[in-house]
């Protein structure tokens, strides 16, 4: 389990970066741009069900060295990437004025470590 701070700080990312920059979202698109190696921090959903969806993410995100952040709820990460739906996990690819954001997940990530 990730701490709140790590959490808010990750979801506010996404949603800056749905505005002003470019996200994908859903299991396939999210694998697609991480074997790219164009993701800049992948978000994935602990609620997800079946976990057999999501769960090559983590080491593939760290095989191309990318951010990895679980966040509590689909719902949330859904709210957050703009949608009306839940949604499991979201990558976000170009990070237009969220890049202050994501320096500061990755340094919270790497404090938990």
């Amino acid at each position: 389990m990730t701490s709140k701070d790590l959490t808010d700080k990750a979801l506010e990312a996404v949603e800056i970066a749905r505005n002003t920059g470019k996200i994908k979202k859903g299991a396939n698109e999210v694998t697609k741009v991480i074997e790219r190696g164009i993701a800049k921090l992948v978000l994935v959903a602990e609620n997800t069900n079946p976990p057999e969806i999501v769960m090559h993410l983590e080491p593939l995100c760290k095989e191309k060295n990318i951010p990895f952040v679980k966040v509590p709820t689909k719902e949330e990460l859904g709210t957050a990437a703009g949608l009306s739906l839940s949604t499991t996990t979201v990558a976000i690819v170009n990070e237009g004025e969220s890049k202050e954001a994501i320096k500061a997940v990755v340094k919270l990530l790497q404090m938990e470590k």
